[in-house]
Parts: structure tokens; sequence; C-alpha cells
């Protein structure tokens, strides 16, 4: 059966060229002037109906050639009209694909900044002045275990200073007096061996009056004191001290005296006598020296009238029993020993005693061991 062939009219095309037929109140829009959150539908993305329904009924010529002509071109010009508006649409609606996050690490970049730390906590003002006043207790006690210290070791070298100079003081003191030990000829330059005095003969003044003792005595026998005794028991009453003035003075113990002790009826019942040993004509002998070897009170004995056999005079054993030390216990200050004996004198016993003295201090003093004052006394009694 012949086709019927009538000429198409498309009710869409207004003669200006649009392709689908659309008047102007349906032209294209852009998507981002109707854009509210969601992808529009294409009323031309809907898939081909089922059924194989063919809408080109209608729409485009009957005849073979014509329709499925203007069917396939139909379908191909919204399609390709359809592609680059979606396309934009969905490429400026599309997330981005979520990156993998990496954990920074300091390894992968030196320069890349590490988190900050939490910041400490400010310490109270209560700490801060604990520590500073513990600092200043420990720096004074550390100064003051210092100064300790210092004070201890210049004690200390004091000590030994003191020690040592008196050790040497010592030393040389007893150098020297062993040295007039060994030199049993040692003698004082001053004085040398030279005598300057005599004993008066003491056994003669005994019985005598103080006037009659002074005639006796002459010598320039002047009294220089008196002193009253009133002791139980002892029969001088009367102590008169008599100087002998033209006898030659000593420049450290002075001029020879005459000691005189009177009883109630002014009688003499002792008699004395001291001088220097320098006087006598001794010299600087050492103490042991002059009456081990010297035999000085022995002698000073025998000239006042007492005779006393030598070596009847001996000195302790123990040097410390006539000795005297300074403080410091080395340093000699004095030699003191006293002797005593009985002895015939025209039949009738009599007592007799005697001293010996050696002061150091201006010896001690001066360093020399010649300024040392060396006394002897002897006395008799009725």
């Amino acid at each position: 059966m012949p086709r019927r062939h009538h000429e198409s009219h498309d009710p869409f095309d207004d003669g200006e060229g649009n392709a689908i037929g659309l008047t102007r109140a349906f032209s294209p829009v852009e998507a981002d002037d109707y854009f509210d959150g969601a992808v529009p539908t294409d009323p031309f993305d809907s898939p081909e109906p089922q059924g194989g329904a063919d809408f080109s009924d209608g729409f485009a010529d009957d005849s073979a050639d014509g329709g499925l002509a203007g069917s396939a071109a139909f379908a191909e010009a919204a399609q390709a009209e359809r592609a680059p508006r979606h396309a934009g649409k969905h490429a400026r609606h599309a997330k981005p694909a979520a990156e993998p996050v990496t954990a920074p690490s300091a390894f992968d970049d030196p320069e890349l900044p590490l988190p900050d730390a939490p910041a400490p906590e400010p310490i109270p003002e209560y700490l801060r002045k604990s520590k500073r006043m513990r600092r200043i207790l420990i720096g004074v006690i550390v100064v003051f275990i210092v100064l300790l210290a210092v004070g201890g070791v210049l004690a200390w070298q004091l000590l030994q200073t003191v020690q040592t100079t008196a050790s040497q003081q010592a030393q040389n003191v007893t150098q020297e007096v062993s040295a007039i030990d060994g030199d049993a000829a040692a003698k004082d330059a001053s004085t040398a061996t030279a005598k300057k005095t005599t004993v008066p003969d003491l056994t003669a003044l005994l019985g005598l009056t103080q006037d009659e003792a002074i005639e006796r005595l002459q010598h320039g026998a002047q009294v220089s004191s008196t002193r009253e005794v009133n002791e139980e028991g002892n029969p001088v009453k009367q102590d008169v001290r008599i100087a002998l003035t033209a006898e030659p003075a000593d420049t450290r113990s002075g001029t020879p005296t005459v000691y005189l002790g009177l009883n109630e009826e002014g009688r003499v019942v002792q008699a004395g006598y001291s001088a220097a040993t320098s006087s006598l004509g001794y010299g600087s002998l050492s103490f042991s020296d002059a009456v081990r070897n010297e035999h000085i009170i022995e002698k000073t004995l025998a000239e006042a009238g007492v005779q006393v056999p030598d070596g009847a005079v001996t000195l302790p054993e123990d040097k410390t029993a006539y000795s005297t030390y300074a403080s410091d216990g080395t340093t000699l200050t004095k030699e003191y020993c006293s002797f005593s004996g009985e002895v015939d004198i025209d039949g009738a016993p009599h007592a007799w005693s005697a001293v010996l003295s050696y002061d150091y201090a201006m010896a001690n003093a001066t360093g020399n061991l010649a300024d040392t004052i060396r006394t002897i006394y002897v006395y008799v009694n009725a």
C-alpha cells in the first residue's frame, strides 16, 4: 500500500532553528541560575521506553526515509547538547576525593614545627623565697666553716711558734749552762777570779751588843734597817741589817751585808753575811758546779769562822728540787737551795745554815747569762 506522503510540520519548530522545537519560554538555563543543592533531573535523561515504544509518531514523517532519519537525528542532537551541560554541572558540584591524611613527622621535614609543650605552672612566691633563703644559709655556713678552719690553722701556727721560741730559749740556756758545767775555769769577764771582798768572822760577833758588833766589823759598817721579831720559841727578837759601805758594791746584788739577830738583852745570838759570788771571786759558775766542784758553801763558811769539811754540802739529785721554771715549763727562772748542819766551835756545838741563789730573770730578758744575779748567804747561831 502506497505510503501517504504529506509535508510534515513540527509544532515545536518556530522556524528559528530550534532543533527540538521548544519555545523561548523553555530555553535552557545555566545551572548556576537555578542550582539549589540538588542536581535537577533532565527531562531527556529518562530511560528508553519499555516495549520498544516509538515516540517519533507525530514528530516525523511516516516514510521510512524521513521518519527514521529524523528520529535518529533528533536523539543524537539532544544527547550531544546534554553531555557538555551535565558534565559541567557534575564537575562544578562534585566533591573532591578525600586524600589520605598522614600525621606529620619530624623526620619528614626538619623545619616542620613540633607541637608546643604545655606551659609550666608558675612557681609560688613563697617557694622562690624559700629557695633563696636556703642558698643564703648554705653560703653563710660555708663561710663560717672556712673561717673556723682558717682560725684553727692560725691558732695552731701561733702555738707552734710560741713552743718553738720557748724551746729555743730553753735550749740556749741549757747549752750555756752545760758549757759552763763542762768548763770549770769559765769566769765572769767583768770580775774574772779576782776577789773583791772578804767574809767577816761571824763567830766573833756572837754575844756582842749591836754597837760592839759594828765596831768589830769596821769596813764602813752602817745600820741600814731594823725589824722587830715576835715569834714564839724564837730567841731572836730584833733583826738588824748592817751594810759594809767600804766594800766594793756589785752592780747586780749591791754591797755586802751583815745580819745580826738580837735577843731580849740585845745580845747577838745569830750572825749572817751575804755577798755576790762574783765579789768573792767565783765568777759565772753554774749552780751545780759552784756547789759540787768549787765547794762555795764550805769555803764561805770557813771564812766566816765555821769549819765544814769539803763534800759535807750536797745538792739533791733531782734538779727540779731546787729549780723554778716559767709557765712554758722549759725556761729556767731561778735556782735556789738551802743547806744546814752543826759544828763544834771552841768545844760548843753551833748550828749553821747557808743559801745559794741564782736569779735568771734579767738574763732571760737580755739573753746574756752573765746578767744572772748570783748571791750566797751564810749564818751561824750561838
